[in-house]
């Protein structure tokens, strides 16, 4: 049966460790609207973006310079009719050496083409790991969402 999950690799030139730490940091490539900690098993944060969407996240797999997997524990976004999509659904960040490289598979578990939501969550998740967090990785610099102010072209859909 084939994956619906939905899922993107990148492949970097920095190390396991390195991939690692820049995905614990999502306040430097998803949000900077993230509060609480977000680097050791069992922590929970909130993700906003003002009234869009917003998301309760626990982590629930930490495996240093491996993989990190974060369940969504409540989910709301404005634009869709089903309050519950996300719900339950499991983020998975696993990272492996490529020979002298380092690939990242980002899965996003239970996030499937049937969800209302999918399209634009696929863009999203397509721009903060294969534009923001991969920056981030290489260059130190990744392209959250700056507070109040969209970095997407679906959220700036939403915001107008």
């Amino acid at each position: 049966m084939q994956n619906k999950n939905f899922t993107t690799a990148i492949v970097v030139d920095q190390t396991p460790e390195e991939v690692f730490n820049a995905i614990n940091d999502p306040r430097a490539w998803w949000s900077e609207e993230i509060e609480g900690s977000t680097v050791n098993i069992n922590d929970v944060f909130d993700y906003h973006y003002e009234d869009v969407h917003s998301c309760k996240v626990k982590l629930v797999e930490v495996v240093p310079d491996k993989k990190v997997v974060w369940k969504i524990l409540d989910n709301h976004f404005n634009f869709t009719k089903d309050k519950t999509e996300w719900i339950n659904t499991k983020v998975s960040f696993e990272i492996s050496k490529q020979g002298e490289k380092t690939q990242l598979v980002f899965t996003h578990i239970g996030l499937v083409p049937e969800y209302e939501c999918y399209e634009a969550c696929h863009q999203g998740w397509t721009h903060y790991i294969q534009s923001s967090l991969k920056g981030l990785i290489e260059t130190g610099k990744g392209l959250p969402n700056a507070k109040g102010t969209p970095r997407t072209a679906t959220e700036e859909k939403f915001t107008s």
